[in-house]
């Protein structure tokens, strides 16, 4: 149904109500048929299907195959510690998963609207969501549209339509019916859902709810766009195929070699039972060189991650975005708000014959023409500031009666003094708002507009009281003020007054000519202080911020030399000359192009894609339904906390504070987050080849195993958990924000990360094979008792090793991480439980395992630990130099 084709009366009519609004039961009866005023959201998925979902990745498919083959050979200890071990790595996820969706949820609640309506002939104020087609509702400056709606009457209403339409102007809206079919932006006698009154009063009859909604419909098509796998989910999913095929080959080739050696051995042996056994221990060496606690080790991390930018005013919504934004290497963003205060504010003025750069705070000193531009600026605006401080109505209304109370005079006892009798009402054609008001007994038209319009219509100029003309001389300097206003990037508005007789009661549009110009206003929307310095260092890791911004080209680019996000060379172009770019021409200049301003939403989705062309990892801001195709194309997008539900919906995380300094901040955190996990990733596999190299040693020489199966589970379970979830919780490192981001490309053991696992894995190795060949001089028994002791111990003290790759041990300080001292006490507490009389035959050490026997093993973990360090010290002071 196109109401905007039809008069009040015939829409009155199609929605079956009348003026003093529906009854109850119209009400009831009406949501039973189109439901709830609210966004339907795609469907969650399950518990259980998220729970199933943890068992679809490739290092958990091989653990579950080495359970199965265990709990077969009648192993089911063994079985038991690996399916533990998989279902906490699946509870994990799924509870950080939900804990996501619920900050969001939280948040939604937050923004809740309520919508003040006429039921049954009875003004009330109800939730948004319970709104039906038909309902009457009031709107004034300040609210946000509840549902798209047909406008019964206006008192000079305007809304702001950027997050539907892209256009940052207000549109006046009409009562008047649209006879020919017109697009969405041009119907003008409707208003759509989420849409901002920033001007007028107004009474307007709902005409869809829900998903019918222009938003709705948009919403609707989001639900449908696919979730992109972050770089390290990539990383971690490539790698868990290429290390289970290697692991199922080493495994095979273990088992072959001592198969091979039992079948054409000299020694009687029952074959089965050998063969068996042989089995057994090859896929005890695949779970001990399978990082089972992988997966959920990276999870509590990033949770961790998650936690820390909350507090830097950053909810995640999807987990994985803390990596992602760890690695971003440009950031668009918007302009006003988050790089901006979204606060216009009065910084310069102009009154013709006067020097003074600022108005004194004491307004008994002000001259005449300064008291008249403040009262015309404060009378010619319908802003406010409601009982709670509030302020209320067009941001560049409120500057102007911020300005007058700033300076000592309080606007609304100007308004007390100065009644308004009529007004003229500010439309985009005429660029001018004319109040007529009493002042000290003279009755005057008081016009506020932008420069150009006024001065065309000015006839003479208010000079240190007198009136004169205004000749060529004055209408030069008004221009050349104007011009030094606007390249300040400065908003200006001018100011006059037209006198007419008292018996004046009505004013007319004809009646805005002759006017006598007073002045003008010069404000800005200043940057946030701390952006400054978040820019270089934004600079400084390595990263481009660009602005996009709906804002006039000028404007844009002033703001963005100011705050230093222009380098010399950097150009700004607007949405026009980026349309007229061809995609060639866009990639040679795509790195110099600072700022996009006029931009429309095509525009942003084309700026993401040049710089993922690029390999380049981009972040996006944005709070419009318009903006939400783009934050759904950028590798991670970042909603407003004031932005809509729809382009929350669409992003990976939401900014409470809507401000470009918690983003830097954020990705700080992420970087963090992705140094930690590589060092538990470091950790791991370091762990796993010190065992390794003592197996395939043993194996090779034809020694018996240094280990027993359930010894490898055992020390998996110990040493693959808490060790790494504590080296979760570092700090970030010295130069974590002046460090290049890294490529896409680069793989998970880049860097010092491969270096650090083969060096620390190798002592690990290297002191597990001398304390098994120490041992063997006693018994096999003793063997596997000193290898099984060496390995846990060496695997356990290697956390401290771990904290850095850039300092050492003492460099870090022992004391900063509290988690990663309780991890290793509690490490050595299990190990300390396998030595006690009534477990040391289940974990297969002898009797004979005394002091002496211990003291060894353990001098050897702490001599490769030691060696660790000392390597580090070569690495780090005489090879990187």
């Amino acid at each position: 149904m196109n109401y905007y084709q039809l008069d009040k009366q015939a829409v009155l009519q199609q929605l079956a109500v009348d003026q003093s609004g529906l009854t109850k039961d119209e009400v009831a009866s009406r949501q039973e048929k189109h439901g709830f005023n609210e966004l339907e959201e795609a469907e969650k998925r399950s518990t259980l299907a998220l729970f199933l979902d943890s068992f679809k990745d490739a290092m958990v498919i091989i653990l579950l195959i080495a359970a199965t083959v265990q709990f077969l050979l009648g192993e089911y200890i063994e079985t038991i510690v690996i399916m533990i071990v998989l279902i906490m790595n699946s509870v994990i996820s799924v509870v950080q998963t939900k804990k996501a969706e619920s900050s969001l949820d939280a948040l939604k609640q937050m923004s809740a609207p309520v919508a003040k309506v006429i039921r049954g002939g009875e003004k009330e104020t109800v939730p948004a969501r319970e709104l039906v087609p038909g309902d009457i509702v009031f709107l004034e400056a300040g609210d946000y549209i509840p549902a798209d709606g047909r406008v019964l009457e206006s008192g000079s209403l305007q809304v702001n339509e950027g997050m539907l339409t892209g256009e940052s102007e207000v549109v006046d809206k009409v009562v008047e019916a649209i006879d020919d079919e017109v697009a969405l932006g041009d119907r003008i006698n409707l208003v759509f859902s989420s849409a901002l009154v920033t001007n007028g009063r107004a009474t307007i009859v709902v005409t869809e709810t829900g998903t019918k909604t222009e938003i709705g419909k948009i919403a609707n098509l989001l639900n449908t766009a696919e979730q992109k796998l972050t770089p390290l989910q990539r990383k971690l999913d490539a790698f868990s195929k290429k290390l289970g095929l290697w692991i199922l080959i080493l495994s095979v080739g273990i088992f072959a070699v001592q198969a091979a050696r039992i079948w054409f051995g000299d020694q009687p042996v029952d074959l089965t039972t050998g063969l068996l056994q042989a089995l057994m221990f090859a896929v005890a060496v695949a779970v001990a060189a399978i990082p089972e606690a992988l997966q959920s080790i990276v999870t509590i991390v990033l949770s961790v991650g998650t936690n820390k930018m909350a507090k830097q005013h950053a909810i995640i919504r999807k987990l994985p975005a803390v990596e992602t934004l760890g690695s971003t290497s440009v950031i668009c963003t918007d302009k006003t708000g988050t790089l901006t205060q979204n606060k216009m504010t009065v910084v310069d003025y102009f009154v013709p014959g006067q020097d003074k750069q600022n108005i004194d705070n004491e307004p008994s000193t002000w001259s005449n023409s300064e008291n008249l531009l403040v009262d015309i600026a404060v009378l010619s605006n319908d802003s406010y500031l409601d009982a709670s401080g509030a302020e209320i109505g067009d941001p560049t209304e409120v500057a102007l009666i911020n300005f007058s109370n700033k300076n000592g005079k309080d606007y609304q006892s100007i308004r007390d003094r100065f009644g308004r009798i009529d007004e003229l009402p500010f439309d985009s054609d005429r660029k001018l708002m004319s109040t007529l008001n009493d002042l000290d007994g003279e009755r005057m038209m008081l016009t506020k507009g932008g420069p150009d319009m006024m001065f065309s219509r000015a006839k003479s100029i208010l000079v240190n009281g007198k009136e004169l003309p205004l000749d060529q001389t004055w209408h030069d300097a008004l221009i050349e003020q104007n011009e030094s206003f606007s390249k300040k990037a400065l908003r200006v508005l001018a100011f006059g007054y037209k006198k007419f007789a008292n018996t004046k009661e009505k004013l007319d549009f004809a009646d805005e000519g002759e006017l006598v110009l007073v002045g003008l206003l010069a404000m800005i929307d200043p940057p946030r202080e701390a952006v400054y310095s978040a820019i270089e260092e934004t600079r400084a890791a390595g990263m481009k911020a660009v602005m996009i911004t709906g804002d006039h080209k000028t404007t844009a680019e002033a703001i963005g030399r100011d705050i230093g996000l222009m380098d010399a060379g950097d150009i700004a172009v607007t949405g026009q000359e980026l349309d007229a770019m061809s995609e060639e021409e866009l990639t040679e200049k795509l790195e110099s192009i600072s700022v996009y301003a006029r931009v429309s939403p095509e525009n942003k989705i084309r700026i993401v894609k040049a710089w993922q062309a690029k390999n380049q990892i981009s972040a996006m801001t944005g709070d419009g339904v318009n903006d939400a195709p783009a934050l759904k194309q950028a590798d991670i997008g970042i909603a407003m906390g004031s932005g809509t539900d729809v382009s929350k919906d669409a992003s990976a995380m939401i900014l409470t504070d809507d401000n470009f300094v918690s983003i830097v901040k954020a990705v700080e955190v992420g970087r963090t987050v992705f140094d930690n996990i590589k060092k538990a990733i470091a950790y791991l596999f370091s762990g796993n080849l010190g065992a390794i190299i003592a197996i395939l040693f043993a194996v090779a020489l034809g020694l018996p195993n240094p280990f027993t199966a359930l010894q490898l589970l055992f020390i998996n379970l110990v040493n693959d958990s808490l060790p790494a979830i504590a080296l979760g919780m570092e700090n970030s490192e010295p130069d974590v924000m002046k460090r290049k981001p890294r490529s896409i490309d680069e793989g998970i053991f880049a860097g010092d990360t491969l270096r650090s696992v083969i060096t620390r894995g190798s002592f690990i190795g290297i002191a597990v094979i001398v304390s098994h060949l120490i041992g063997l001089e006693s018994s096999v028994e003793m063997g596997v008792a000193m290898a099984f002791t060496t390995l846990i111990l060496s695997r356990t003290l290697q956390t401290f090793a771990a904290r850095s790759n850039q300092q050492t041990i003492f460099g870090v300080g022992i004391m900063t991480n509290k988690y990663v001292l309780a991890a290793v006490v509690f490490c050595l507490g299990l190990y300390g439980l396998t030595i006690l009389p009534g477990l040391r035959s289940i974990f297969s050490i002898p009797s004979g395992f005394g002091l002496a026997e211990w003291g060894i093993a353990s001098g050897l973990a702490v001599a490769a630990v030691l060696l660790m360090e000392i390597t580090k010290v070569i690495f780090i002071k005489v090879i990187k130099k």
